[in-house]
């Protein structure tokens, strides 16, 4: 593998479907099964969907971990309207949009580990990880 580490802007909804791609494309070279490439791209479109459709641009940056332990991070960076409550953000169910309330909570329940910083009025910052197990 030669790429460690890209990025993808988000602007229209065909970056959706570039973010996605791109995701699968490491992921899959990196040696996650079938079922951890399908969570890891699931996390990665809900996140990138979210820029889209609440801050309507940003960026998603991938980077390979090699130590000490091998795995994917993915950040997500938006400058929009920011999250005033995290902790009810991440609750399942809950939106402030047409949505099923289930892009947070759900991303974090597919990955290993999620953080999530924000600033009502500067946006969000999401950093996602998945650990290779072996």
């Amino acid at each position: 593998m030669t790429d460690f580490s890209g990025e993808v802007s988000i602007h229209s909804e065909k970056d959706i479907i570039l973010a996605r791609k791109s995701v699968r494309e490491v992921a899959t070279a990196m040696g996650f099964g079938i079922t951890d490439v399908t969570r890891i791209v699931t996390a990665a479109s809900e996140l990138v969907r979210n820029i889209y459709v609440y801050a309507n641009s940003g960026v998603m940056r991938w980077r390979v971990l090699r130590s000490p332990r091998a795995g994917l991070e993915l950040i997500f960076e938006d400058e929009g309207p920011g999250i005033s409550d995290i902790t009810r953000a991440m609750e399942p169910g809950y939106t402030t949009g047409s949505g099923l309330g289930m892009g947070l909570p759900g991303s974090r329940r597919l990955m290993d580990e999620m953080d999530v910083s924000s600033e009502v009025g500067k946006g969000t910052t999401i950093c996602a990880k998945k650990w290779l197990s072996r």
